[in-house]
């Protein structure tokens, strides 16, 4: 799971911008001992993520807030299901309410859609990743949330691993090398233990890629006959990724063309949030 120091952080931050002075309604209207007791239910099914970040907006607020989970990480839930339970100070609830909703639907509903990418190419031996493509700040939680949904994760930062896309090769090429002698040349001064992955949009590119001796060739906006065909060239001399306009409808054709890793966007970049509800216990509800 993500540090928990790094979740407080992003927690926190998230609590100031919401109630920079407090909470205007809650502190006129609420009386300073009043106690509520909440349940944070499921409005439809879905994978869980994002049980520390949703406890801490509630921990932050207030540390007589007792919030009791009832299902874990990436397990799978259904519409009506009680994910949590809520307890403590009305006050606080009612501040770090909307907080701790945000994250943990964006995160269920990356996990849930995560979840079904990697059913649609179960038995391929396929791997579903995710990308950089992810909100600014959120990256940790939002890769967390595709790890909770049964993905993988791609390099997290520029820092992590090479990654030699379009625009750097135009950019050697310029410069008057081939792209094998670049490519030779940018592994002599990494670390042996720096993974190297080209990016290719042609099949006539792959030969002088494997010629440098990558660790993974991508394959990118490749037609299923042009990903096969990149799968026989290569030939299990690199691992060779997929990449580019992936969804529900293709990735299972995507996986059947034999490649090892499948990179999709959409898993945290235009996701929808999940729906789940903070409800009051019906104990503490009038009836008139």
């Amino acid at each position: 799971m993500t540090d928990l120091r790094h979740i407080d952080a992003l927690v926190t931050a998230a609590l100031h911008e919401d109630a920079p002075w407090g909470d205007l309604t809650s502190e006129a209207l609420i009386p300073a001992d009043a106690m509520l007791d909440a349940r944070l239910v499921a409005r439809e099914p879905g994978v869980f993520s994002g049980s520390e970040v949703f406890s801490a907006a509630f921990r932050l607020i207030d540390p007589r807030i007792r919030v009791q989970l009832l299902v874990a990480d990436s397990e799978r839930f259904e519409s009506g299901d009680v994910l949590a339970e809520v307890a403590g100070p009305a006050r606080g609830i009612l501040r770090a309410e909307r907080i701790g909703l945000n994250f943990v639907q964006r995160m269920s509903g990356i996990a849930t859609q995560t979840a079904r990418f990697v059913a649609a190419v179960a038995g391929t031996g396929a791997r579903i990743v995710d990308t950089r493509k992810t909100t600014p700040g959120l990256r940790l939680l939002e890769r967390q949330a595709v790890h909770d949904g049964g993905g993988r994760n791609h390099r997290t930062t520029l820092s992590d691993a090479v990654m030699v896309k379009d625009n750097h090769l135009a950019a050697v090429i310029g410069a008057g090398l081939t792209v094998t002698e670049a490519l030779v040349q940018m592994r002599a001064r990494l670390p042996h233990t720096a993974h190297v992955e080209v990016e290719v949009d042609r099949l006539d590119q792959i030969p002088a890629v494997l010629a440098a001796g990558v660790g993974t060739v991508m394959l990118d906006n490749f037609t299923l006959d042009g990903l096969r065909q990149g799968v026989g060239l290569i030939a299990g001399a690199a691992l060779v990724e997929a990449s580019g306009g992936v969804d529900l409808d293709s990735v299972a054709g995507i996986a059947a063309t034999g490649v090892d890793v499948i990179s999709v966007g959409a898993l945290t970049h235009s996701v929808r949030s999940l729906d789940l509800g903070l409800d009051v216990a019906p104990e503490q509800v009038a009836v008139p």
